[in-house]
């Protein structure tokens, strides 16, 4: 999931050195949590949440397949 989280959000922002993800596993529960630079908290959120709601779609459904719930929050 972390690659994936890397590659998307990379994708994305303009300051990849930046880009810190932290993964805190407890039971099923991944959160992880999701800290870019300031300039780019707007284009990873995206018009609406549209966004970071897709990306917290595709997490979840792989975290679905291994049996686990995923949280993803930016700071």
């Amino acid at each position: 999931m972390k690659e994936f989280l890397e590659y998307v959000v990379g994708s994305i922002v303009t300051d990849k050195d930046n880009v810190n993800i932290e993964i805190e596993e407890s039971g099923s529960i991944v959160k992880i949590r999701l800290s870019v630079g300031q300039d780019d908290v707007g284009r990873v959120i995206g018009r609406r949440g549209r966004t970071i709601n897709a990306i917290r779609t595709l997490l979840r459904a792989m975290g679905s397949l291994r049996g686990n719930r995923v949280e993803l929050d930016i700071e």
